[in-house]
């Protein structure tokens, strides 16, 4: 299902009784957040907050705070429904028939109807301030935690165009409001923007647009692992099978989304960078102080009654486990692609994602569960994994009790632990020496074979057998219990 705008998708929510509307005046100084972190962890509801201290603009946060709402938001019944479209399309065979070839030019055409389209205007252009009427201080930007550096624009959807290829991309950096017209702009070394940053040219500057508040498979998929050369909002159109509409910007060489709540513009320098953070980040401490580049903001278009769009993050779970989660499930296909022994993942939203991977296999051959970590560690953004468990086919990997007792019985630590030094890590992760560099380490939970070395005996798993459990499940009535 394709929604026009955020607008609609809160009606849905609010059709299906999965929206809130509190009309008490809050605060969007630390206040909001407390309530959203109770929220959060107790399946709280989506939430408008319709009276907000200094501003007029209400609130909206966690629309994606459920499986039911994530599901609801990219329009399916499940996420491995979404899995089930990708894998569709890239078991793709040559065609063996004219027939097939032909089937095969539909479903590309199917695939060209998701790209973006170009517009000459929309719902983001209702307002337009420019020149003195930049202000930022209009807007409810949200002070998270007590120990914050400022208020931070926390769902960004930040747009660029590398100087070199004048190709688009899109992510979510965190902003730090530094004063009306300035913000931080959170490019972590290992991410696309900071690739298009590093791009400019010393004495010329970057242009930026910052869209918050948009339908939700575009919020989505800026915030998706895509491989380099894939579009965000082409994807965005393959969830949503709908194209998305943009529109170029009034001051940037930019398209953004149309229906958009609020567009920010403007451009970073190359080579200013100013102090950013602290703040309470996604793994639950507050990532520090650092140097980052400073946004400076040209123009401000808006929808005439804006929603401004915000989340809260910190220690899990919280409402970005859902979009985590979501990430899980719809690029599972991909990685089964590119390695087919692979049975199933789990990424715990307490190891905060990229901390820990739980994988499942098919297992051939010997140490084949090591060749499945590297591989992993090879891919994307699963460079920053930290640990991976590699169990056999048998472990439900969503079954934290069966991954425990597999990773401590089939396990001898020194044949079976790996530790690779001096590997890539996420800027965020705080245990490491060295910003951006530290260790990994894998696990093989697989039983072992005499191909492996292991010239014992491995004891059967203790089960009943299945007529006597059958027989049990008929007469579990008659039993009293």
């Amino acid at each position: 299902m394709a929604y026009n705008d955020l607008h609609e998708f809160m009606t849905l929510l609010e059709e299906h009784g999965l929206l809130k509307r509190v009309i008490t005046e809050v605060d969007p100084n630390l206040e909001v957040t407390e309530i959203l972190d109770r929220l959060m962890k107790n399946n709280g509801p989506a939430v408008l907050f319709e009276n907000v201290k200094g501003s007029d603009i209400p609130i909206l946060s966690n629309v994606f705070g459920s499986t039911e709402r994530m599901s609801l938001a990219l329009g399916v019944e499940k996420l491995d429904d979404i899995a089930d479209r990708i894998e569709g399309l890239i078991k793709v065979e040559a065609p063996r028939s004219l027939w097939e070839g032909i089937k095969m030019l539909s479903q590309l055409k199917e695939l060209s109807a998701f790209l973006p389209k170009r517009v000459k205007t929309g719902p983001c252009k209702d307002v337009i301030l420019g020149g003195d009427e930049v202000n930022l201080d209009k807007f409810p930007i949200l002070t998270c935690w007590p120990k914050d550096g400022g208020p931070f624009i926390t769902l960004p959807l930040v747009f660029t165009k590398n100087p070199h290829t004048g190709k688009q991309n899109v992510g979510m950096y965190r902003l730090q409001k530094f004063d009306s017209r300035t913000t931080g702009m959170h490019w972590q070394i290992h991410k696309h923007g900071a690739r298009d940053y590093q791009d400019v040219e010393k004495d010329e500057k970057l242009e930026v647009a910052v869209a918050i508040g948009a339908d939700p498979a575009v919020v989505y998929a800026t915030t998706a692992p895509l491989p380099d050369g894939v579009d965000e909002m082409a994807f965005a159109g393959f969830l949503r099978n709908k194209s998305v509409k943009l529109v170029k910007c009034e001051t940037a060489d930019l398209y953004v989304p149309a229906a958009a709540e609020i567009i920010l513009e403007g451009y970073v320098a190359h080579g200013e960078l100013s102090t950013e953070g602290a703040f309470g980040d996604h793994t639950g401490y507050y990532s520090l102080e650092d140097k980052y580049p400073v946004f400076h903001i040209t123009c401000i278009t808006h929808r005439k009654n804006p929603v401004y769009h915000a989340t809260i993050v910190g220690r899990p779970p919280m409402e970005d486990a859902y979009l985590g989660k979501a990430t899980e499930r719809i690029f599972l296909p991909m990685l089964k692609m590119q390695l087919p022994e692979i049975i199933d993942m789990n990424l715990p939203v307490e190891g905060v994602f990229h901390n820990l991977a739980i994988v499942s296999i098919k297992k051939r051959y010997p140490a084949q569960a090591k060749k499945v970590m590297l591989a992993l560690w090879g891919l994307g953004q699963m460079m920053f994994t930290k640990t991976i468990i590699v169990v056999d086919q048998d472990i439900n990997v969503h079954n934290l009790k069966e991954v425990l007792w597999a990773a401590t019985t089939r396990i001898d630590p020194a044949r079976d632990v790996m530790i690779i030094p001096n590997t890539p890590t996420d800027t965020l992760d705080h245990a490491s020496a060295m910003p951006n560099i530290g260790s990994k380490m894998g696990i093989d939970a697989t039983i072992k074979g005499k191909d492996e070395g292991f010239n014992r005996e491995w004891p059967d798993v203790v089960s009943m057998r299945e007529d006597i459990k059958k027989l049990v499940d008929e007469k579990w009535t008659d039993y009293g219990f």
